[in-house]
């Protein structure tokens, strides 16, 4: 039988170019990353907790958006000192934004940042609601590729495999194209990817780009999903990126049609015995970790990444447990609101509560706010975080400001739901597809004096059998370990023990489709305090 290993060596006999390029990879691993480590290593040393990086990167964006539209509008100045910008300039969510990004669509040059703005990331979050168009500028290109590259730094340093440069690097993205907004003479919008894929150095998309910008370009998710498993199935990958759940779809893909085409594996390492590295990113990884290890192979590294349309904003620089170290040198200046001093209905007057990050603490939830080259200032992203310390900066995501479940007063957010059922999965040894928790509300007429958790669960194996009571009160007393709001609640009057609905297989799948988060970059939404995607799942799963 031949192996992918053997399949690996007849294609570079049959195709010498393959082995040139791989040795062409090889040298670029042995020098050129050699430096850029160096340059990586340095930089962590002199930035130190990145305080005073991130003085001179605000100094810098208050001089570039001072002769702005939105500058003159607001008030920023010149070397104007950070007390008298939090004191001036307002906290603001994306729709007080939209006008000034509607004129720069319209062409208007100088508005949010100086100059004409042609291209705009879309991006609706992880929330119900209008689509965002989040300006990228030169000023947001330059950010991104120094942060990537400083992300791939972080990975080659601390687990010393600078041969990750000698492989291909597989993008699980959107599409790549970008079309007209209509109504608009100029500007284009697309996904994220497809903004930066236009803008990646030659040697990059010769070297390590993968699909390719032909299948990268298209938007049909299945057909590109297709085709990138036809185009992988016998490269050299070194390294994937990509949501959790839509690299386990790829892993099946992939061994399917390795197994048709006569060498069979267990896994992509098996595959591709190159294969290092897993960057993730935008959920968290814990319910997926068993399962994708599986996937991919016993020796495959882990990398968490922390990026946004609106900025990248930490990377895995250490082991995972110490958390993502924020990107405090690649152009973006952070600000931190206390959760429970931050008021959702009226963002504004929660920004005097504001802190840099030399005023943060570890274990404190905080509303995080971004100031970009793109002009968004003082901008409500919608995420919270976490600092595991502050002498090195590190920070968890803990979840999203709109998606935190709270119907009860209980204030839970998506990380407690997540370590919560990490805990019970492994404890219970079950892997978890994917889940959501809604609340069930108090009903007279239905016998609930008071309300509840549901928690929606589809597991990876559709013969598993476990007691959905058992499973319940699990997830309750992991819950009352991880969040003290929610232990005063049930321990009070407040909730009821949570109820466990499990579904059958596809149920979450379906709902993304329906709802339009089929491939590329898109999420599940953990939680909210409304039902909406519960009846939603509910239709589905009991039609």
């Amino acid at each position: 039988m031949t192996t992918a290993t053997d399949t690996l060596g007849l294609e570079n006999r049959v195709n010498p170019s393959a082995g040139l390029l791989r040795n062409l990879r090889a040298g670029l691993a042995g020098q050129g990353a050699a430096l850029l480590m160096r340059r990586s290593s340095v930089q962590r040393v002199r930035d130190g907790n990145g305080i005073a990086r991130q003085q001179v990167i605000f100094s810098e964006l208050m001089r570039r958006m001072a002769g702005t539209a939105y500058g003159r509008d607001t008030g920023i100045e010149r070397g104007m000192r950070y007390e008298t910008f939090r004191s001036r300039v307002p906290v603001r969510p994306y729709e007080d934004f939209v006008p000034y990004v509607e004129r720069m669509k319209l062409g208007e040059a100088n508005v949010l940042w100086p100059g004409r703005c042609d291209n705009f990331a879309v991006s609706s979050g992880t929330t119900a609601g209008r689509t965002k168009y989040i300006p990228v500028t030169s000023g947001m290109l330059a950010h991104f590729r120094q942060a990537g590259l400083d992300s791939l730094m972080y990975y080659a340093v601390r687990t010393g495999r600078r041969d990750v440069f000698a492989g291909r690097h597989l993008f699980l993205g959107g599409s790549t194209v970008l079309s007209p907004i209509d109504g608009f003479r100029v500007a284009k919008a697309g996904d994220l990817s497809g903004i930066t894929a236009q803008d990646m150095p030659l040697w990059v998309k010769a070297l390590l780009y993968e699909p390719g910008e032909a299948i990268a370009r298209i938007p049909d998710w299945p057909l590109k999903l297709e085709a990138i498993v036809r185009r992988t199935l016998r490269r050299d990958i070194t390294l994937v990126a990509g949501i959790p759940s839509w690299v386990l779809i790829l892993a099946r893909e992939l061994r399917l049609l390795a197994g048709r085409e006569g060498f069979p594996v267990r896994h992509l390492g098996e595959l591709w015995p190159n294969l290092q590295c897993l960057i993730h990113g935008g959920v968290p990884i814990g319910p997926f970790v068993g399962e994708l290890k599986a996937a991919l192979g016993p020796t495959v590294n882990f990398h968490e990444v922390y990026p946004a349309s609106e900025g990248f904003i930490a990377a895995q620089d250490d082991e995972a447990a110490a958390g993502l170290r924020l990107m405090t040198a690649a152009g973006l200046f952070f600000e931190f609101i206390p959760m429970n001093r931050f008021d959702s209905g009226n963002p504004g007057a929660s920004g005097a509560h504001a802190v840099q990050l030399e005023g943060v603490q570890p274990g404190v939830d905080y509303v995080l706010l971004l100031t970009t080259p793109a002009g968004l200032c003082r901008y409500v992203i919608g995420d919270v975080v976490r600092f595991v310390s502050t002498d090195v900066p590190r920070l968890v995501y803990a979840g999203r400001i709109a998606l935190q479940l709270s119907a009860f007063g209980e204030h839970v957010i998506e990380k407690d739901l997540t370590d919560a059922l990490v805990v019970v999965g492994q404890r219970l040894r079950v892997a978890v597809a994917d889940f959501h928790v809604a609340p069930v509300f108090a009903n007279a007429e239905a016998g609930r004096d008071r309300g509840r958790h549901e928690w929606w669960i589809e597991f990876s194996k559709t013969t598993i059998t476990i007691d959905q009571n058992q499973l319940a009160g699990a997830l309750d007393v992991e819950l009352m370990i991880r969040n003290d709001d929610y232990e005063a609640k049930r321990k009070g009057t407040g909730l009821a023990v949570p109820v466990v609905r499990i579904v059958p297989a596809g149920v979450f799948e379906q709902w993304k489709k329906v709802n339009g988060r089929w491939g590329g970059q898109n999420k599940m939404p953990r939680c909210r305090s409304d039902r909406l995607i519960a009846d939603a799942l509910e239709k589905i799963a009991n039609p």
